[in-house]
């Protein structure tokens, strides 16, 4: 059978919320009752278990989880496209959740966000900062910006910028330690390292001529926020290995100085990532798609194969 009432929808996103019938009934103005009948209709009509039942909670099952995902999008869809027909010339409207890199997110995205939402002002922006991927598809998360090659296939991705970690001193460092000419003098070096995607990213490639070389790198700090890298290599504690695009204003103004320029390193893309290619928000792909004209004005966007959201 098929799923007969869209209210029952919403009784399943309010559950899983609220972790309790209860909850949910109060946020729909409902009772509890009516609340738990239209739970066990819906288990009906779609022959599944969508919930464990416990004296103290609600857990969702696996097929739960994944009608939840899909209720959750297609209500936000038709929210939305109830506000576009509401609001006069199809204004933009509604929650945008966004995740991105911390250091790109201060030193590059913050006015182009606001430009965007000056642009929009029914949109709201709900901004997730950090170096820990969320999981784009269970989070509530509409599109993450992020670093490196593609690992999830269900995922649309659309790419937004091909630039390359390089890396970078202060001249006040450089004044009290030789600057390295060969990748191995790193070793003679206080390198800041951070944490990439969970794991410690220690291990720096380099290339000249086609011959591929790696240096493990060691310093006397580590962080999970790869802004407080940048910030510790401005302050003259060390040397940092991060994408231009993280460092352009601190290059421009001379505060950071570029080490090994004849040496070459790995492509660090930049991708924006969604759930789902069937259930993108005008909003969203607005944003997607204001963000790749803002990196196409920088030039570090190249053409090539993506799957664009539709």
């Amino acid at each position: 059978m098929k799923i007969e009432n869209l209210s029952d929808l919403r009784v399943l996103v309010q559950t899983a919320q609220a972790g309790s019938l209860s909850g949910a009934a109060r946020a729909l103005g409902i009772t509890p009752a009516a609340a738990s009948a239209t739970l066990k209709r819906l288990e009906s009509q779609l022959g599944a278990r969508l919930f464990e039942r416990s004296t103290r909670a609600l857990r969702l099952t696996p097929q739960g989880q994944t009608l939840l995902d899909y209720a959750g999008r297609a209500l936000d869809l038709l929210a939305e496209g109830e506000s576009l027909v509401a609001a006069e010339g199809g204004a933009l409207v509604g929650l945008l959740r966004v995740a991105a890199p911390s250091d790109l997110t201060r030193s590059t995205l913050l006015p182009w966000f606001d430009e965007f939402l000056d642009a929009h002002p029914g949109v709201q922006l709900n901004l997730s900062v950090g170096d820990r991927p969320l999981d784009v598809m269970r989070d509530e998360v509409d599109v993450a910006l992020r670093y490196g090659p593609l690992a999830d296939s269900r995922l649309v991705a659309r790419l937004l910028a091909m630039s390359r970690p390089l890396l970078w001193a202060s001249p006040d460092y450089l004044r009290r330690h030789p600057a390295p000419q060969v990748p191995q003098d790193l070793l003679q070096h206080n390198c800041l390292t951070f944490h990439r995607n969970g794991r410690h990213h220690r291990l720096w490639r380099f290339a000249r001529q086609g011959q591929w070389t790696q240096v493990r790198v060691d310093g006397d700090r580590v962080v999970d926020d790869a802004s407080l890298s940048r910030q510790w290599a401005l302050a003259g504690r060390g040397v940092t290995f991060k994408s231009e695009l993280d460092v352009m204003q601190d290059a421009a103004a001379g505060t950071l100085v570029r080490l090994l320029p004849d040496w070459d390193t790995e492509p660090y893309p930049l991708h924006a990532l969604m759930p789902s290619g069937r259930f993108v928000p005008a909003r969203v792909r607005a944003l997607v798609d204001f963000l790749a004209a803002r990196f196409d004005a920088l030039g570090v966007r190249e053409n090539q194969g993506h799957k664009s959201p539709s």
